[in-house]
């Protein structure tokens, strides 16, 4: 089965740090656990039309949460990137204006 990029990227993670990043051209985004940095790279690239500089990944763990009394619950653990784009690349329309 062929991945798309769409597949590769899942969705934007938009909290207060992310959009302080965004001045600076890094943006956040939430990827597929088996996603590695070129794939991150190339899905950017196809789905905004933009330049990747360069591309970090963190596995983020999913927080325990209650449920009722004893069965304690736990989130999904997933993927976080964060695509810092070129100089010279345009930015993301998608961002502007939620600072």
């Amino acid at each position: 089965m062929a991945t798309t990029a769409y597949d590769i990227i899942k969705r934007p993670i938009i909290t207060e740090q992310s959009m302080a990043e965004t001045e600076a051209k890094k943006y956040t985004f939430e990827v597929a656990k088996d996603a590695n940095k070129i794939e991150i790279a190339k899905a950017v690239e196809e789905i905004f039309g933009v330049k990747v500089a360069k591309v970090n990944t963190l596995n983020m763990q999913g927080k325990a949460k209650r449920t009722g009394r004893f069965p304690a619950g736990r989130r999904a653990n997933w993927k976080k990137a964060m695509v810092t784009l070129t100089e010279d690349s345009k930015t993301i329309e998608f961002f502007e204006g939620m600072v």
